[in-house]
C-alpha cells in the first residue's frame, strides 16, 4: 500500500522569484505581440499608431524596470549575493593585487624557441 505523498511545499521567496524570472521571460514575447498588434488594423492614423507605439515601448520600459527591481530584492538561485566582486575570486590568504599568485598567461609560440 503506498503511503500518502506530502504536498510539495515551495518557499514563498523562491516561488516569486521564478514568477519573476517567467515574467522577465515573456516580456520580450508580449512586446512582439505589442508592435506588431497594430499591423491587424488598417485603419489606424499616424499620428495613433505613434502614440500607441510609444506607449506599449514606456509599459515595456516600466515593466522591465519594475520586474528587475523585484529580482534584484533576492540574492541570486545559487545563493551567492551578485556584488561582482573580484576579491571572492581570489584564493583565501592571496593579495588580490599580487599578479604573482595568477597562472601565467598562455605563450605565443614564438616565445621560448632558440
Amino acid at each position: 500500500m503506498r503511503t500518502p505523498r506530502e504536498p510539495l511545499f515551495l518557499a514563498r521567496q523562491s516561488y516569486r522569484r521564478r514568477r519573476l524570472e517567467d515574467a522577465a521571460r515573456l516580456l520580450p514575447l508580449l512586446g512582439s505581440f505589442l508592435f506588431l498588434l497594430p499591423l491587424l488594423a488598417s485603419d489606424i492614423s499616424g499620428a495613433a499608431l505613434g502614440a500607441y507605439v510609444f506607449a506599449a515601448w514606456f509599459c515595456l520600459i516600466l515593466a522591465t524596470a519594475l520586474i528587475s527591481r523585484g529580482l534584484g530584492r533576492w540574492p541570486d538561485a545559487t545563493g551567492g549575493d551578485q556584488s561582482g566582486s573580484d576579491a571572492d575570486l581570489t584564493p583565501e590568504g592571496a593579495d588580490p593585487q599580487s599578479d604573482t599568485d595568477r597562472p601565467p598567461h598562455a605563450t605565443s609560440s614564438f616565445e621560448g624557441r632558440d
